[in-house]
């Protein structure tokens, strides 16, 4: 059973008097547990395809399906309470709250169920990532890799079944980034999660399940159910 579908998706948006066709009539099946990366040139339209699947942006046309349930037309209080149990993201500029530590940080999303066990969660992805002793520290006292463990504890701590994640070692230097890369595919092995990644890197890429390629707005290669 697919876990995601577009059917026949596009997205415009407006820049002054122009109109822009992000994506034009995007079709695209994942399966559960799959580790799919989408690639393509800037503005192919992989950051929006992203934003669709995960409910963070609406589509002029089309439909898009999660876990078979069509989410097309679903209000935002609809999505949000989805999108905090069912979806985990990681982002390339981590998207830390400053005035957080980076324990608070990784709580937050339990927290906003009313999770009793958010700390005690929390603390164990923090050791689970090797940064029991950051907890206390705010992001500005953190690295960018020890900032990216922590967005990846935060994306996990609801046992989410699909991870979104875009470009999450574009800040990285290629140490810290290999480092983020294997801890995102041995979490993905270690709970089946659904990882969907968008990325540049052919080294990335190499290690999916399936790649999809995006060209001006449409799928050009890796459509078809892996």
């Amino acid at each position: 059973m697919p876990i995601l579908e577009t059917r026949s998706i596009s997205k415009t948006y407006i820049a002054g008097n122009r109109k822009i066709a992000v994506l034009d009539s995007v079709s695209l099946v994942v399966a559960e547990g799959e580790f799919l990366v989408v690639q393509g040139e800037s503005g192919s339209g992989k950051s929006t395809l992203l934003s669709i699947l995960s409910g963070l942006d609406s589509v002029d046309s089309g439909r898009v399906l999660i876990n078979e349930r069509d989410i097309t037309d679903c209000s935002e209080d609809d999505l949000a309470p989805l999108r905090n149990s069912f979806f985990g993201f990681v982002f390339q500029s981590f998207h830390l709250v400053p005035s957080l530590t980076a324990l608070e940080n990784i709580m937050f999303p339990a927290e906003l169920r009313g999770d009793p066990l958010a700390r005690e969660k929390a603390e164990e992805l923090l050791r689970r990532v090797g940064l029991s002793d950051r907890g206390a520290s705010f992001p500005h006292q953190l690295s960018g890799g020890e900032k990216q463990r922590c967005a990846i504890c935060r994306a996990l701590i609801n046992g989410p079944r699909i991870i979104f994640a875009d470009e999450p070692t574009g800040n990285l230097d290629s140490m810290n980034g290999t480092a983020v890369l294997d801890l995102l595919l041995e979490l993905h092995r270690e709970r089946m999660t659904t990882l969907v990644l968008v990325t540049h890197s052919r080294e990335i890429a190499a290690t999916a399940d399936r790649i999809v390629l995006l060209r001006d707005g449409r799928i050009a290669l890796g459509g078809d159910h892996g």
